[in-house]
């Protein structure tokens, strides 16, 4: 009688992200020096941090709108220090971001802004394109008659759907959010909070999320990077964040606007 078969080892997750001894910074100031960080396939990650402690400047290298002065970046497989033409199309097909402000096109109306990354990479008829965006428009919970509008007529939710729906254009692996919930109400934020996190369940989407917004953190992340000192200085689930030493985290979760302290005044 033969033994039974061990269990296979658990495949390691796919990495989406690497970031290894990034260094960045403007002059003689240094933001970022020897920071480590990965993002999962699948895994929603919010990243926080105070002031100056280069969120946007994190995201913004690693999609490539700056260069690092140190350090390597792996995105989607692929070194940002060694991208062939066809490796940066590639990164840009299965990548959509979301800044914060929208960057809409101010000119252009909704169906067009939504449609632009279509019309940029692919050579579908006008016709295909323009009912994809159609159906990306409805995706993020906005109405037809929506379609026209320019940016200045929306309201700043609307724009954040918009800006979203452009964002999902292309039907990306990988979505960086910049401050999504910014500027909204707390019912417009919690329902984005629950735009992002069914999408990103229906869509199998991978997510790099800059916030301060806590009940975001809670709602819809999977694990939170902390930016403090130069570094990530911890990756964990927010419950685990809430028990740690560190003295910016410690202010953060347990502060008097963070939910642990007022759970624990309950």
């Amino acid at each position: 009688m033969t033994d039974a078969a061990a269990p296979a080892p658990d495949k390691a997750p796919e990495k989406m992200i690497e970031v290894r001894g990034l260094l960045s910074q403007f002059g003689d100031r240094t933001i970022h020096e020897n920071l480590d960080l990965d993002l999962d396939r699948g895994e929603v990650l919010g990243v926080v941090g105070g002031s100056g402690t280069g969120k946007t400047v994190l995201l913004n290298t690693i999609i490539g709108l700056k260069q690092p002065e140190g350090g390597t970046i792996r995105l989607l497989g692929h070194d940002r220090a060694d991208l062939s033409s066809a490796d940066a199309a590639d990164i840009e097909r299965r990548t959509g971001v979301l800044f914060q402000q929208g960057a809409l096109f101010s000119s252009l109306s909704v169906l067009e802004n939504v449609a632009s990354p279509l019309v940029e990479h692919t050579k579908l008829p006008k016709s295909t394109i323009y009912e994809l965006a159609e159906l990306k428009i409805a995706m993020v919970g906005l109405q037809p008659e929506s379609h026209y509008l320019k940016p200045a007529e929306l309201s700043g939710g609307m724009r954040k759907r918009v800006g979203l729906a452009r964002a999902l254009a292309l039907d990306p692996e990988l979505l960086f959010l910049d401050e999504p919930t910014a500027g909204l109400d707390p019912i417009g934020a919690a329902a984005f909070d629950d735009l992002i996190r069914h999408l990103s369940d229906d869509l199998d989407l991978s997510v790099f999320m800059i916030t301060h917004d806590l009940d975001s953190l809670y709602a819809i992340c999977d694990k939170v990077a902390v930016l403090a000192d130069k570094r990530v200085v911890e990756k964990a689930t927010v419950q685990e964040l809430e028990r740690s030493e560190h003295p910016w985290i410690k202010e953060y979760f347990l502060g008097p606007r963070g939910r642990a302290a007022t759970k624990t005044a309950a």
